[in-house]
């Protein structure tokens, strides 16, 4: 053995693997590649995004007097080469005339496509040549801590460009309409006024979100609807102009539920709807819901909250009937409800 340890030892020769000296960049170098890629982003997204102007008709103030008209503005970006703009519903809900004023400074007067109050997304149009759009990246692929970049038109800047980074991912956030939307993306690249339904882009300069809204007084702490949800909403308005959802006519508030009803009945949640209110000749009405009772479950998913059962009226449960269980008194009662297509929002 001690033969075949110096046979080896003195015919073979070991090889060490050379050291790697850590590759180390200076500050500059670092910098310049953060701005590379913001630069980069820019010049990809930067043609596509426009400022949109609308204005709105009121009431006369007296008899005999003309309608006054009021005006607001927004930001969008041009998605398909035929001039489809995405923007935010509260920018362009209700507008008697938009306006749509693309980076190099041509204007087009846009006509609404459709909006859709519960995503807060609309889509608007102009009839353009020569333009310029933005792609749309996976917004389920991104990370917390990635680099994104903010184009708008805060107060009217036009082309205002801010850098941050995605601080977190699958927030909640309550549109106008009181619909919850889902997997809302949180950043700290600044947004102001005038920024709504401007692209939130990577650094590929891909749009990932929609900006939507900030928190005020705080700083940094902005929202954007995720750009595979802008996708769909986006390929339905152009398809039928609004988005179908399903309703059942109940108004009602979230209720904890006592722990020994729980156990009695074998509730999986401990929080149910509480309906205060059945529109006359509803779905509800017709399946003999009635002030009072208590719904925990529809379509064999357990409802602890309104949000959960605002995600289960989509447009799949138009004139489909589902169970619907609901606590009323000591009873537990399964009836059937057969959603109607919700009425669009005025």
């Amino acid at each position: 053995m001690n033969r075949i340890l110096e046979l080896v030892s003195s015919n073979a020769t070991i090889e060490h693997a050379p050291v790697v000296a850590p590759v180390t960049h200076s500050d500059d170098e670092l910098l310049d590649a953060y701005s590379t890629a913001v630069i980069k982003a820019v010049k990809r997204v930067g043609p596509a995004v426009v400022n949109i102007e609308v204005r709105h008709r009121v009431a006369q103030a007296q008899p005999g007097t003309p309608p006054q008209a009021q005006g607001g503005s927004g930001s969008g970006f041009v998605f398909t080469p035929d001039g489809f703009i995405l923007t935010n519903s509260h920018v362009v809900h209700g507008a008697d005339r938009i306006d749509v004023t693309l980076s190099d400074g041509r204007e087009y007067r846009a006509t609404l496509v459709g909006d859709d109050p519960d995503t807060d997304l609309a889509v608007i149009r102009i009839d353009a040549p020569n333009l310029s759009w933005a792609g749309f990246g996976d917004s389920q692929s991104i990370q917390v801590g990635q680099l994104v970049i903010a184009i708008g038109n805060p107060y009217g800047f036009q082309a205002t460009v801010t850098a941050g980074v995605v601080s977190a991912l699958a927030r909640s956030f309550r549109s106008g309409s009181g619909r919850l939307i889902d997997n809302v993306i949180q950043t700290d690249a600044a947004l102001n006024p005038g920024n709504s339904g401007g692209p939130l882009v990577t650094s590929s300069g891909e749009v990932i979100g929609v900006n939507t809204a900030v928190i005020l007084p705080a700083q940094g702490i902005c929202f954007a609807t995720p750009s595979n949800t802008a996708k769909f909403v986006a390929a339905r308005l152009i398809r039928d102009g609004h988005i179908r959802r399903s309703y059942i006519g109940v108004a009602g508030q979230n209720v904890p539920l006592q722990r020994r009803v729980v156990r009695f009945h074998n509730l999986p949640g401990e929080s149910g709807v509480q309906v205060f209110n059945v529109d006359p000749d509803s779905p509800a009405a017709r399946a003999g819901i009635v002030d009072g009772d208590v719904i925990v479950s529809f379509a064999s998913k357990t409802i602890s909250s309104i949000d959960d059962l605002h995600r289960l009226l989509t447009d799949e449960q138009v004139n489909t009937p589902s169970p619907i269980t609901v606590l009323r008194k000591t009873e537990k009662l399964t009836l059937q409800v057969t959603p109607l297509e919700k009425p669009k929002t005025p």
